[in-house]
């Protein structure tokens, strides 16, 4: 029969290891947690390209991140996928859309929204367009808040909506707050305030290591 002295070492013992253990779950969680979500594989085809396509249209500082957060977003990498709506392709343009820009650009001429070399240059060459057209004053963030606003429900809105907040120079957030107070229907409100959110704040840390982050 053991000794009481040994017996409680033994308990002692077999406590130590089990706070250790915990520790070493906690610590595991904690880091589990502090790593972002990595992309996804349906992504890392087109990485390259997005990259490359990124840099002649925005630059070299192109916030590559953003683009590729914004593909996650609007189709899941599929470049067949067609929305409920019947948005096409990779960056989900409409047809109508579609046939416009590519009277705006000639790199766009063929208006091919499957294709995802089309689709991604077709993404960025609007995403330009409306992040110019977003008010200068704004931090890069915030235009880009702008410019993805409009992608996703036209910038003439979110212009009537900054008319509506009946400051001469309204803030990104005041003229959030004023959104279905102008031409958009109020229903149409919270897709379309969520978009950017989904986008800048959930979906870019997956792609952190794709270049530069806004």
């Amino acid at each position: 029969m053991p000794s009481p002295r040994l017996s409680a070492w033994r308990r002692t013992t077999v406590l130590v290891r089990i706070a250790v253990a915990l520790v070493l779950i906690v610590i595991w969680a904690a880091c589990a947690r502090a790593q972002p979500a990595q992309p996804p594989r349906a992504a890392l085809p087109y990485r390259a390209d997005l990259i490359r396509t990124a840099r002649a249209v925005w630059g070299l500082n192109a916030p590559v991140p953003v683009f590729a957060a914004q593909i996650h977003t609007e189709s899941g990498w599929r470049a067949d996928a067609v929305s409920p709506v019947g948005a096409l392709g990779l960056a989900q343009f409409m047809p109508a859309t579609a046939r416009w820009i590519a009277r705006v650009d000639p790199q766009l001429v063929k208006g091919q929204p499957y294709d995802p070399a089309w689709s991604m240059l077709a993404m960025l060459t609007y995403d330009k367009r409306l992040y110019e057209l977003a008010p200068a004053r704004y931090s890069a963030r915030d235009r880009m808040w702008v410019a993805l606003r409009g992608y996703n429900g036209g910038l003439g809105h979110w212009n009537n909506e900054a008319r509506a907040t009946g400051l001469q120079q309204p803030t990104r957030e005041q003229v959030d707050a004023a959104c279905g107070q102008a031409s958009r229907s109020l229903k149409h409100c919270p897709e379309n305030l969520a978009y950017p959110r989904r986008i800048l704040i959930q979906a870019q840390p997956r792609y952190a290591s794709w270049g530069q982050s806004l």
